[in-house]
């Protein structure tokens, strides 16, 4: 069973950048789909980005698109969330999560295998 533990939140001014680390234990993530996905208060947890099994494609949701880069480095089975020109509405709880076996993406919460803990991300006006 794999463990998942983000890291790399906290408290950010509008405009600021903050990187977020997803890194797996127990198991490797080298040929899984990898996601990111947040809640914020009061809202349901959404999509933000995903990855591939290789690093070759990515995705993302259309709130983030060009604010927002998801990489891997599957030597380190760690999986990054790079997030500029951060806004308020970023402000939530931001998890990473397994998807399946030599996936192409993670995007439903549904086909997530495992998921960490969360990390608190707060972006400031």
């Amino acid at each position: 069973q794999v463990q998942l533990v983000e890291s790399g939140g906290g408290l950010v001014q509008a405009g600021g950048s903050l990187r977020l680390s997803c890194a797996a234990s127990g198991r490797t993530l080298r040929r899984y789909a990898m996601g990111w996905f947040r809640r914020a208060p009061g809202k349901e947890r959404e999509f933000v980005a995903t990855i591939n099994w290789s690093g070759s494609s990515t995705s993302y949701a259309d709130s983030v698109k060009d604010r927002f880069t998801i990489s891997r480095d599957n030597a380190k089975d760690t999986v990054y969330l790079q997030m500029n020109s951060l806004k308020p509405e970023d402000t939530a709880v931001y998890y990473c999560a397994v998807g399946t076996f030599y996936g192409s993406g993670l995007r439903r919460e549904t086909d997530a295998d495992a998921w960490g803990q969360g990390t608190q991300v707060t972006v400031s006006s």
